[in-house]
Protein backbone atom coordinates (compact mmCIF):
# COMPACT_ATOMS: atom_id res chain seq x y z
CA UNK A 1 0.00 0.00 0.00
CA UNK A 2 1.47 3.33 -1.13
CA UNK A 3 2.12 5.96 1.57
CA UNK A 4 -0.41 8.76 1.87
CA UNK A 5 0.38 11.92 -0.11
CA UNK A 6 -1.09 15.40 0.24
CA UNK A 7 -2.27 16.53 -3.18
CA UNK A 8 -2.50 20.18 -4.28
CA UNK A 9 -6.30 19.88 -4.13
CA UNK A 10 -6.12 18.63 -0.54
CA UNK A 11 -3.74 21.47 0.39
CA UNK A 12 -6.28 23.95 -0.94
CA UNK A 13 -8.98 22.42 1.26
CA UNK A 14 -6.63 22.37 4.27
CA UNK A 15 -5.86 26.06 3.80
CA UNK A 16 -9.57 26.81 3.63
CA UNK A 17 -10.44 24.98 6.87
CA UNK A 18 -7.36 26.27 8.71
CA UNK A 19 -8.68 29.84 8.39
CA UNK A 20 -11.70 29.09 10.58
CA UNK A 21 -11.52 29.52 14.37
CA UNK A 22 -11.64 26.57 16.72
CA UNK A 23 -14.53 26.25 19.17
CA UNK A 24 -13.55 25.26 22.69
CA UNK A 25 -15.79 23.48 25.17
CA UNK A 26 -15.61 23.11 28.93
CA UNK A 27 -15.87 19.97 31.03
CA UNK A 28 -19.09 21.37 32.49
CA UNK A 29 -20.60 21.78 29.01
CA UNK A 30 -19.62 18.23 28.05
CA UNK A 31 -21.27 16.81 31.17
CA UNK A 32 -24.51 18.78 30.76
CA UNK A 33 -24.69 17.95 27.05
CA UNK A 34 -24.05 14.23 27.49
CA UNK A 35 -26.23 13.52 30.52
CA UNK A 36 -29.11 12.59 28.23
CA UNK A 37 -27.48 10.52 25.46
CA UNK A 38 -30.63 10.52 23.32
CA UNK A 39 -30.35 9.86 19.57
CA UNK A 40 -30.85 13.58 18.96
CA UNK A 41 -28.02 14.53 21.34
CA UNK A 42 -25.70 11.97 19.75
CA UNK A 43 -26.51 13.33 16.31
CA UNK A 44 -25.81 16.88 17.49
CA UNK A 45 -22.46 15.72 18.85
CA UNK A 46 -21.60 14.10 15.53
CA UNK A 47 -22.48 17.30 13.70
CA UNK A 48 -20.29 19.35 16.01
CA UNK A 49 -17.25 17.09 15.62
CA UNK A 50 -17.75 16.76 11.86
CA UNK A 51 -17.44 20.56 11.70
CA UNK A 52 -14.85 21.11 14.46
CA UNK A 53 -12.25 18.35 13.99
CA UNK A 54 -11.31 19.30 10.38
CA UNK A 55 -10.55 22.84 11.58
CA UNK A 56 -8.24 21.65 14.35
CA UNK A 57 -6.56 19.07 12.11
CA UNK A 58 -6.02 21.54 9.27
CA UNK A 59 -4.30 24.04 11.56
CA UNK A 60 -1.97 21.36 12.90
CA UNK A 61 -1.11 20.14 9.35
CA UNK A 62 -0.10 23.68 8.40
CA UNK A 63 2.05 24.07 11.52
CA UNK A 64 3.73 20.72 10.90
CA UNK A 65 4.48 21.77 7.34
CA UNK A 66 6.02 25.05 8.47
CA UNK A 67 8.45 23.62 11.01
CA UNK A 68 12.13 24.43 10.51
CA UNK A 69 13.95 22.61 9.08
CA UNK A 70 11.97 21.22 6.15
CA UNK A 71 9.79 18.42 7.56
CA UNK A 72 10.96 16.13 4.75
CA UNK A 73 14.28 16.02 6.61
CA UNK A 74 12.47 14.71 9.71
CA UNK A 75 10.80 11.39 8.74
CA UNK A 76 8.78 11.05 11.96
CA UNK A 77 7.32 14.56 11.69
CA UNK A 78 6.41 13.84 8.07
CA UNK A 79 4.59 10.69 9.22
CA UNK A 80 2.55 12.73 11.73
CA UNK A 81 1.71 15.36 9.11
CA UNK A 82 0.44 12.69 6.74
CA UNK A 83 -1.61 11.03 9.52
CA UNK A 84 -3.31 14.34 10.29
CA UNK A 85 -3.89 15.10 6.61
CA UNK A 86 -5.33 11.63 6.00
CA UNK A 87 -7.68 12.01 8.96
CA UNK A 88 -8.69 15.46 7.67
CA UNK A 89 -9.47 14.00 4.24
CA UNK A 90 -11.56 11.19 5.75
CA UNK A 91 -13.66 13.63 7.75
CA UNK A 92 -14.25 16.04 4.86
CA UNK A 93 -14.65 13.63 1.93
CA UNK A 94 -18.16 12.41 2.83
CA UNK A 95 -20.73 15.19 3.24
CA UNK A 96 -23.15 14.75 6.16
CA UNK A 97 -26.71 13.75 5.26
CA UNK A 98 -29.27 16.45 4.68
CA UNK A 99 -31.43 17.02 7.73
CA UNK A 100 -35.23 17.03 7.59
CA UNK A 101 -36.98 20.27 8.48
CA UNK A 102 -37.06 20.85 12.23
CA UNK A 103 -33.95 18.84 13.07
CA UNK A 104 -31.51 21.72 12.91
CA UNK A 105 -32.34 24.81 14.91
CA UNK A 106 -31.61 27.97 12.99
CA UNK A 107 -28.97 30.21 14.50
CA UNK A 108 -31.49 33.01 14.93
CA UNK A 109 -34.21 30.94 16.61
CA UNK A 110 -34.53 30.30 20.33
CA UNK A 111 -34.33 26.76 21.68
CA UNK A 112 -36.80 25.54 24.27
CA UNK A 113 -33.94 23.76 26.01
CA UNK A 114 -31.86 25.73 28.55
CA UNK A 115 -28.62 26.90 26.93
CA UNK A 116 -25.32 25.43 28.03
CA UNK A 117 -23.47 27.75 30.44
CA UNK A 118 -20.71 29.82 28.90
CA UNK A 119 -17.17 28.62 29.53
CA UNK A 120 -14.72 30.93 31.28
CA UNK A 121 -11.50 31.76 29.38
CA UNK A 122 -8.51 29.50 29.95
CA UNK A 123 -5.45 31.49 31.19
CA UNK A 124 -3.07 29.45 29.02
CA UNK A 125 -4.81 30.77 25.88
CA UNK A 126 -3.00 34.10 26.33
CA UNK A 127 0.35 32.34 25.89
CA UNK A 128 -0.88 30.43 22.84
CA UNK A 129 -2.27 33.58 21.22
CA UNK A 130 1.13 35.28 21.52
CA UNK A 131 2.82 32.31 19.86
CA UNK A 132 0.38 32.01 16.97
CA UNK A 133 0.14 35.59 15.68
CA UNK A 134 2.21 34.78 12.58
CA UNK A 135 3.12 31.66 10.65
CA UNK A 136 5.76 31.25 8.02
CA UNK A 137 5.49 30.05 4.45
CA UNK A 138 4.69 26.47 3.58
CA UNK A 139 7.90 24.50 3.13
CA UNK A 140 6.35 22.29 0.45
CA UNK A 141 5.65 25.17 -1.88
CA UNK A 142 2.18 23.70 -2.37
CA UNK A 143 0.34 25.08 0.60
CA UNK A 144 1.43 28.63 -0.13
CA UNK A 145 1.59 31.39 2.48
CA UNK A 146 -0.18 30.71 5.72
CA UNK A 147 -3.88 31.45 5.47
CA UNK A 148 -3.95 32.51 9.11
CA UNK A 149 -1.27 35.11 8.55
CA UNK A 150 -2.19 36.35 5.09
CA UNK A 151 -6.01 36.42 5.26
CA UNK A 152 -6.65 36.69 8.97
CA UNK A 153 -8.70 34.39 11.13
CA UNK A 154 -12.45 34.33 10.47
CA UNK A 155 -14.86 35.38 13.18
CA UNK A 156 -15.67 32.83 15.84
CA UNK A 157 -19.22 31.50 16.08
CA UNK A 158 -20.67 31.67 19.61
CA UNK A 159 -21.08 28.31 21.31
CA UNK A 160 -24.83 28.70 21.68
CA UNK A 161 -25.09 28.93 17.87
CA UNK A 162 -22.98 25.83 17.29
CA UNK A 163 -24.14 22.22 17.16
CA UNK A 164 -22.64 21.40 20.57
CA UNK A 165 -25.57 22.84 22.47
CA UNK A 166 -28.73 21.54 24.08
CA UNK A 167 -30.66 19.74 21.31
CA UNK A 168 -34.19 20.86 20.57
CA UNK A 169 -35.17 18.14 18.08
CA UNK A 170 -37.30 15.01 18.27
CA UNK A 171 -35.72 12.01 19.99
CA UNK A 172 -36.72 9.66 17.17
CA UNK A 173 -34.47 9.96 14.13
CA UNK A 174 -34.93 8.73 10.55
CA UNK A 175 -32.91 5.57 9.68
CA UNK A 176 -30.45 7.51 7.50
CA UNK A 177 -29.46 9.70 10.45
CA UNK A 178 -29.00 6.68 12.71
CA UNK A 179 -26.78 5.18 10.00
CA UNK A 180 -24.76 8.40 9.69
CA UNK A 181 -24.16 8.60 13.43
CA UNK A 182 -23.10 4.94 13.63
CA UNK A 183 -20.76 5.28 10.65
CA UNK A 184 -19.25 8.51 11.98
CA UNK A 185 -18.56 6.92 15.38
CA UNK A 186 -16.77 3.98 13.72
CA UNK A 187 -14.66 6.44 11.70
CA UNK A 188 -13.68 8.24 14.91
CA UNK A 189 -12.71 4.93 16.57
CA UNK A 190 -10.45 4.15 13.61
CA UNK A 191 -8.94 7.66 13.72
CA UNK A 192 -8.24 7.37 17.46
CA UNK A 193 -6.44 4.07 16.87
CA UNK A 194 -4.37 5.56 14.02
CA UNK A 195 -3.18 8.41 16.23
CA UNK A 196 -2.32 6.28 19.29
CA UNK A 197 1.45 6.47 18.54
CA UNK A 198 1.40 10.26 17.96
CA UNK A 199 3.05 11.12 21.29
CA UNK A 200 6.08 8.90 20.82
CA UNK A 201 6.33 9.51 17.06
CA UNK A 202 6.62 13.26 17.62
CA UNK A 203 9.19 12.56 20.37
CA UNK A 204 11.15 10.52 17.82
CA UNK A 205 10.91 13.50 15.46
CA UNK A 206 12.42 15.76 18.14
CA UNK A 207 15.29 13.28 18.46
CA UNK A 208 15.79 13.42 14.67
CA UNK A 209 15.86 17.20 14.89
CA UNK A 210 18.47 17.01 17.66
CA UNK A 211 20.59 14.58 15.65
CA UNK A 212 20.51 17.06 12.75
CA UNK A 213 22.07 19.68 15.05
CA UNK A 214 25.60 19.68 16.38
CA UNK A 215 26.51 16.93 18.84
CA UNK A 216 27.13 19.59 21.49
CA UNK A 217 23.49 20.71 21.38
CA UNK A 218 21.87 21.13 24.79
CA UNK A 219 19.90 18.19 26.14
CA UNK A 220 16.89 20.44 26.53
CA UNK A 221 14.93 21.51 23.47
CA UNK A 222 15.15 25.08 22.23
CA UNK A 223 12.50 27.57 23.28
CA UNK A 224 10.98 27.53 19.79
CA UNK A 225 10.65 23.75 19.81
CA UNK A 226 9.39 23.76 23.40
CA UNK A 227 6.64 26.27 22.59
CA UNK A 228 5.67 24.36 19.46
CA UNK A 229 5.47 21.06 21.36
CA UNK A 230 3.30 22.69 24.05
CA UNK A 231 0.89 23.86 21.34
CA UNK A 232 0.89 20.58 19.43
CA UNK A 233 0.42 18.34 22.46
CA UNK A 234 -2.29 20.57 23.93
CA UNK A 235 -4.17 20.26 20.65
CA UNK A 236 -3.51 16.49 20.66
CA UNK A 237 -4.99 16.19 24.17
CA UNK A 238 -8.08 18.13 23.11
CA UNK A 239 -8.70 16.16 19.92
CA UNK A 240 -8.31 12.82 21.71
CA UNK A 241 -10.57 13.97 24.55
CA UNK A 242 -13.36 15.08 22.19
CA UNK A 243 -13.14 11.88 20.13
CA UNK A 244 -12.98 9.65 23.20
CA UNK A 245 -15.97 11.40 24.78
CA UNK A 246 -18.07 11.07 21.63
CA UNK A 247 -17.20 7.40 21.11
CA UNK A 248 -18.01 6.62 24.75
CA UNK A 249 -21.40 8.37 24.57
CA UNK A 250 -22.28 6.31 21.50
CA UNK A 251 -20.92 2.91 22.50
CA UNK A 252 -21.13 2.59 26.31
CA UNK A 253 -24.23 1.89 28.35
CA UNK A 254 -25.42 4.89 30.42
CA UNK A 255 -24.13 4.95 34.00
CA UNK A 256 -25.35 7.24 36.81
CA UNK A 257 -21.78 8.21 37.77
CA UNK A 258 -20.35 8.61 34.27
CA UNK A 259 -21.01 10.86 31.28
CA UNK A 260 -18.99 9.26 28.51
CA UNK A 261 -15.39 9.23 29.74
CA UNK A 262 -16.08 11.80 32.48
CA UNK A 263 -16.72 10.55 36.00
CA UNK A 264 -19.00 12.97 37.82
CA UNK A 265 -18.46 11.40 41.27
CA UNK A 266 -14.74 10.80 41.34
CA UNK A 267 -13.21 10.54 44.80
CA UNK A 268 -9.80 12.17 44.62
CA UNK A 269 -8.49 10.05 47.51
CA UNK A 270 -9.36 6.78 45.72
CA UNK A 271 -7.97 7.93 42.37
CA UNK A 272 -4.75 9.15 44.02
CA UNK A 273 -4.33 5.92 45.96
CA UNK A 274 -4.65 3.88 42.78
CA UNK A 275 -2.07 6.06 40.99
CA UNK A 276 0.26 5.82 44.01
CA UNK A 277 0.04 2.03 44.09
CA UNK A 278 0.85 1.86 40.38
CA UNK A 279 3.84 4.16 40.85
CA UNK A 280 5.09 2.11 43.82
CA UNK A 281 4.90 -1.07 41.74
CA UNK A 282 6.97 0.55 38.95
CA UNK A 283 9.53 1.79 41.51
CA UNK A 284 9.89 -1.56 43.28
CA UNK A 285 10.17 -3.40 39.97
CA UNK A 286 12.78 -0.99 38.59
CA UNK A 287 15.02 -0.94 41.67
CA UNK A 288 14.40 -4.56 42.73
CA UNK A 289 12.97 -3.55 46.12
CA UNK A 290 10.75 -5.69 48.35
CA UNK A 291 9.11 -2.51 49.63
CA UNK A 292 9.68 1.00 48.31
CA UNK A 293 9.36 4.29 50.21
CA UNK A 294 6.08 4.67 52.10
CA UNK A 295 3.55 7.27 51.01
CA UNK A 296 1.30 9.07 53.49
CA UNK A 297 -1.98 10.38 52.06
CA UNK A 298 -3.73 13.16 53.97
CA UNK A 299 -7.19 13.80 52.55
CA UNK A 300 -9.18 16.64 54.09
CA UNK A 301 -12.35 16.19 52.07
CA UNK A 302 -14.26 13.78 49.86
CA UNK A 303 -13.96 15.46 46.48
CA UNK A 304 -15.51 15.33 43.05
CA UNK A 305 -13.64 15.90 39.82
CA UNK A 306 -12.35 14.44 36.56
CA UNK A 307 -10.24 11.29 36.38
CA UNK A 308 -7.43 12.82 34.29
CA UNK A 309 -5.59 13.50 37.55
CA UNK A 310 -4.67 9.79 37.82
CA UNK A 311 -2.03 10.18 35.10
CA UNK A 312 -0.65 13.35 36.70
CA UNK A 313 -0.41 11.89 40.21
CA UNK A 314 1.20 8.70 38.86
CA UNK A 315 3.94 10.62 37.03
CA UNK A 316 4.75 12.94 39.93
CA UNK A 317 4.73 10.25 42.62
CA UNK A 318 6.95 8.11 40.40
CA UNK A 319 9.44 10.99 40.16
CA UNK A 320 9.44 11.39 43.96
CA UNK A 321 9.93 7.66 44.56
CA UNK A 322 12.90 7.55 42.21
CA UNK A 323 14.46 10.64 43.80
CA UNK A 324 14.13 9.20 47.33
CA UNK A 325 15.61 5.81 46.39
CA UNK A 326 18.51 7.34 44.45
CA UNK A 327 19.34 9.73 47.31
CA UNK A 328 18.95 7.34 50.26
CA UNK A 329 20.09 4.06 48.67
CA UNK A 330 18.24 0.77 48.63
CA UNK A 331 18.15 0.33 52.43
CA UNK A 332 14.40 0.29 52.93
CA UNK A 333 14.66 1.28 56.58
CA UNK A 334 16.26 4.61 55.62
CA UNK A 335 13.52 5.82 53.26
CA UNK A 336 11.77 8.98 54.48
CA UNK A 337 8.05 8.91 53.65
CA UNK A 338 6.56 10.82 50.74
CA UNK A 339 3.58 12.97 51.77
CA UNK A 340 0.51 13.55 49.60
CA UNK A 341 -1.94 16.20 50.85
CA UNK A 342 -5.32 16.69 49.17
CA UNK A 343 -7.27 19.87 49.82
CA UNK A 344 -10.39 21.55 48.48
CA UNK A 345 -10.98 25.25 48.01
CA UNK A 346 -13.82 27.19 46.44
CA UNK A 347 -12.13 27.23 43.03
CA UNK A 348 -9.49 24.50 43.02
CA UNK A 349 -8.77 21.00 44.15
CA UNK A 350 -5.07 20.97 45.09
CA UNK A 351 -2.83 17.94 45.50
CA UNK A 352 0.56 18.53 47.12
CA UNK A 353 3.31 15.89 46.79
CA UNK A 354 6.35 16.36 49.07
CA UNK A 355 9.52 14.25 49.06
CA UNK A 356 12.99 14.31 50.62
CA UNK A 357 14.78 13.22 47.47
CA UNK A 358 17.49 15.86 47.46
CA UNK A 359 15.73 18.51 45.37
CA UNK A 360 16.72 20.05 42.06
CA UNK A 361 19.50 22.63 41.47
CA UNK A 362 18.28 26.10 40.55
CA UNK A 363 20.25 25.86 37.31
CA UNK A 364 17.93 23.02 36.23
CA UNK A 365 14.67 24.61 37.41
CA UNK A 366 13.67 25.66 33.88
CA UNK A 367 15.07 22.60 32.12
CA UNK A 368 12.75 20.23 33.98
CA UNK A 369 9.83 21.56 31.90
CA UNK A 370 11.63 20.85 28.63
CA UNK A 371 10.63 17.88 26.52
CA UNK A 372 13.37 15.27 26.10
CA UNK A 373 15.22 16.56 29.19
CA UNK A 374 15.61 13.92 31.87
CA UNK A 375 17.64 13.64 35.05
CA UNK A 376 18.08 9.93 34.37
CA UNK A 377 21.55 9.04 33.14
CA UNK A 378 20.58 7.71 29.70
CA UNK A 379 22.46 7.93 26.45
CA UNK A 380 20.71 8.64 23.14
CA UNK A 381 20.41 4.95 22.28
CA UNK A 382 18.66 4.17 25.59
CA UNK A 383 16.24 7.08 25.09
CA UNK A 384 15.34 5.77 21.63
CA UNK A 385 14.89 2.28 23.08
CA UNK A 386 12.44 3.72 25.66
CA UNK A 387 10.54 5.45 22.86
CA UNK A 388 10.15 2.22 20.89
CA UNK A 389 8.77 0.37 23.90
CA UNK A 390 6.42 3.11 25.12
CA UNK A 391 2.87 4.05 24.21
CA UNK A 392 0.19 6.39 25.49
CA UNK A 393 -1.03 3.77 27.95
CA UNK A 394 2.29 3.09 29.64
CA UNK A 395 4.65 5.06 31.87
CA UNK A 396 6.65 7.71 30.04
CA UNK A 397 9.79 7.21 32.12
CA UNK A 398 13.23 7.96 30.86
CA UNK A 399 12.83 10.49 28.08
CA UNK A 400 11.63 13.64 29.80
CA UNK A 401 7.91 13.81 29.06
CA UNK A 402 6.47 13.22 32.54
CA UNK A 403 6.54 16.78 33.91
CA UNK A 404 5.76 18.86 30.80
CA UNK A 405 2.95 16.56 29.71
CA UNK A 406 1.48 16.42 33.22
CA UNK A 407 1.42 20.22 33.29
CA UNK A 408 -0.46 20.29 29.98
CA UNK A 409 -3.04 17.81 31.30
CA UNK A 410 -3.55 20.01 34.37
CA UNK A 411 -3.86 23.15 32.25
CA UNK A 412 -6.26 21.59 29.74
CA UNK A 413 -9.28 22.39 31.88
CA UNK A 414 -8.01 25.40 33.75
CA UNK A 415 -5.61 23.94 36.33
CA UNK A 416 -1.85 24.16 36.61
CA UNK A 417 1.21 22.46 38.03
CA UNK A 418 3.94 24.17 40.09
CA UNK A 419 7.18 22.83 41.50
CA UNK A 420 9.19 24.26 44.41
CA UNK A 421 12.52 22.63 45.15
CA UNK A 422 15.02 22.93 48.00
CA UNK A 423 18.34 21.59 46.76
CA UNK A 424 19.88 19.26 49.31
CA UNK A 425 16.54 18.40 50.88
CA UNK A 426 13.58 17.72 48.61
CA UNK A 427 10.80 18.92 46.32
CA UNK A 428 7.17 20.01 46.69
CA UNK A 429 4.87 19.73 43.68
CA UNK A 430 1.43 21.36 43.60
CA UNK A 431 -1.28 20.10 41.24
CA UNK A 432 -4.09 22.64 40.90
CA UNK A 433 -7.31 21.33 39.32
CA UNK A 434 -10.24 23.58 38.46
CA UNK A 435 -13.05 22.43 40.76
CA UNK A 436 -15.79 24.30 38.89
CA UNK A 437 -14.94 22.56 35.57
CA UNK A 438 -16.21 25.67 33.77
CA UNK A 439 -12.93 26.67 32.12
CA UNK A 440 -12.78 26.39 28.35
CA UNK A 441 -10.21 24.03 26.86
CA UNK A 442 -7.11 25.85 25.49
CA UNK A 443 -7.13 26.43 21.75
CA UNK A 444 -3.53 26.61 20.45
Amino acid sequence: MAPFRITPQLWEKINHFAAFPQTGVSLQQMVLFGRDPSPAARLRGSQFLAAELPIRLAQRVKELDQLPPNPSLLPSINVIKNWYAQTFEELTSDPPPSLPAGFLVAASSASSQPPLPKATPNPINLKFSRLSTTYGTSTTGVGGPSTLASKGIRKSIPMEKRFYSSPDVPNSLPPELHAFNKKFTKILESIKHRHDPTLTTVAQGVLEWKHSKSKSANRATSKYTQDWLDRFYMSWIGIRFLIGQHVALNTLEPHPDWVGTICTKTNVHDISKQAIENAQFVCEDHFGLFRGPSILVMDQHGLIGASTRSHIVFELVKNSLRAVVERHGTNEASFPPIKVVIGKGKEDITIKISDEGGGIPRSASELIWSYMYTTMNLDAQQVEENLRHSDVKGPMAGFGYGLPLSRLYARYFGGDLHLISMEGYGTDVYIHLNRLSSTCEPLP
